[in-house]
């Protein structure tokens, strides 16, 4: 697999050549982070050939990132890219070998499906979140919509994480525990805020440790782990599991999802058919199927 490559900077935005597809609308609008949106005033505008960008604050930074089709263009510094945002989108993962394992796992009409899919949303990457900013964001996502969402975890942003350039980072543990229950309620979290602040206790005191999480190699124990914490359940822990923790074979079950897998595979789907790559899998079979039911 070729390494991504810096091909040029240009007003802060770095051209980056890689192997594989990346789309910046179908990646951010996937529902696997909530601190992106349209750029930022204060970010210039990428390279004039670019349809897409979007802008956002992820490990306590600004960011933005564009795409041309062909190119992925990344407003951060040379160094910042290396270290941070090359994993954080996926770079260095073979997509390639991925999408081939998707296709090769199921046959007759299954198979078709899931190709139409794979086509539908193609350039659609798992990001690499922070462990924490993940949990924290998928317990709010409980019975809760994406605007709802959005607008708890900015003003959580806002009143305890640190401020930064373009605006504040996600709040650690420390701060949310010693916001205390209450505090977090009144940011409209509603019945969340325990499992929210009994979370961010837990991980503060260090009863429990997301780095415990994020070294275990069997993934039911991982599960299990954070299904210990109260509020986390099957499709919570699934989705911190696979865009927090980079555990790839999660497979998260939803409302959407169930409906799916009843109707275009017959109420029948094995997630283990897709080996390591089932949350890429259930990604581009979540973004098809939300996009042809808005269409």
């Amino acid at each position: 697999m070729r390494a991504p490559t810096i091909l040029s900077e240009e007003n802060h935005w770095l051209e980056i050549s890689f192997e594989g597809d990346f789309s910046t609308a179908r990646t951010f609008d996937c529902g696997q982070c909530f601190r992106f949106g349209p750029l930022s005033d204060e970010i210039p505008l990428p390279p004039a050939d670019c349809k897409n960008a979007v802008s956002g604050i992820a490990y306590g930074k600004q960011v933005a990132f564009a795409d041309n089709g062909i190119h992925l263009f990344v407003y951060a510094s040379p160094e910042d890219f290396q270290t941070i945002w090359k994993q954080y989108l996926g770079l260095d993962a073979d997509y390639v070998q991925a999408n081939q394992q998707i296709q090769r796992a199921l046959t007759g009409a299954s198979r078709q499906h899931m190709q139409t899919a794979l086509e539908a949303s193609r350039g659609i990457r798992i990001l690499r979140q922070e462990p924490w900013e993940a949990l924290c964001s998928f317990i709010i996502s409980q019975n809760n919509n994406i605007p709802r969402i959005r607008k708890i975890i900015e003003a959580l942003c806002r009143e305890y994480g640190e401020q930064i350039t373009g605006g504040w980072a996600f709040p650690t543990p420390d701060a949310l525990a010693g916001a205390g229950k209450d505090a977090i309620f009144s940011l409209g979290a509603g019945f969340r805020a325990s499992y929210i602040w009994e979370a961010a206790c837990k991980i503060a005191s260090g009863a429990f440790s997301l780095d415990q999480v994020q070294n275990t190699q069997i993934y039911e124990e991982a599960r299990e782990l954070l299904c210990s914490l109260r509020g986390v359940g099957p499709k919570v822990s699934a989705c911190a599991l696979l865009f927090g923790f980079n555990k790839t074979e999660a497979f998260p079950v939803d409302v959407w999802m169930q409906r799916v897998i009843d109707t275009r595979f017959g109420g029948k789907l094995d997630p283990t058919v897709f080996g390591n790559w089932a949350g890429l899998a259930q990604q581009y079979l979540f973004y098809y199927e939300r996009c042809a039911a808005c269409g």
